[in-house]
């Protein structure tokens, strides 16, 4: 009985050790997000208007070379929404050319580029929203305008390197934001910029 003990826990030993062992994988952390509840906020000196969550900030951006920008912060999630306003001055197709190719510029790390076409007539909104899929700097971006007077761009990104497992679920809840924030988009013309 002796002899059989070692003999045991050796043969025990040898068939534990398996070639099948695989290691956990990566996990993230859980991330708790919050209902959504909107409202317009103030753009003044912007000639438009438009509804953000309550965890979201806007901010001016003003240098002395130029006033134009504005950002949305999202400071829970590490992200914001880096807006530009441009008067149109016989220059649409500039700038329509423009937003485009800041767009592709992702090409190279985006799995997936959706575009979806912006349009309310009612307050003449219209324009592009891009869903950036993959490892790409920006998730979303979009421009709208109203074709005579107007131009918008936007475009979030996350101050972290670029990593879409990592990020997707709160990359889908802000761009529910961003959709929000297309529809409820109005211009007010009786401000001047």
């Amino acid at each position: 009985m002796k002899k059989l003990v070692p003999i045991l826990f050796t043969l025990a030993v040898f068939f534990s050790c398996n070639d099948n062992y695989l290691p956990k994988p990566t996990g993230y952390f859980r991330i708790d997000l919050p209902e959504k509840n909107y409202q317009v906020i103030d753009t003044l000196p912007f000639p438009f208007e438009f509804e953000l969550p309550q965890y979201a900030y806007s901010n001016l951006q003003r240098t002395a070379k130029d006033s134009n920008f504005m950002n949305i912060d999202f400071t829970k999630y590490n992200a914001r929404v880096h807006l530009s306003y441009i008067p149109i001055h016989n220059n649409i197709g500039e700038l329509l050319e423009d937003a485009r190719t800041l767009v592709y510029k992702h090409v190279s790390k985006a799995q997936d580029i959706k575009e979806n076409l912006v349009f309310n007539q009612e307050e003449r909104v219209f324009g592009t929203f891009y869903e950036i899929a993959g490892n790409a700097a920006s998730g979303s971006q979009f421009y709208i305008t109203d074709s005579l007077n107007h131009f918008v761009r936007g475009a979030l990104y996350f101050n972290a390197e670029p990593n879409f497992d990592s990020i997707a679920p709160v990359q889908d809840f802000l761009i529910a934001d961003i959709e929000h924030f297309l529809e409820s988009f109005k211009w007010v013309n009786q401000r001047t910029h």
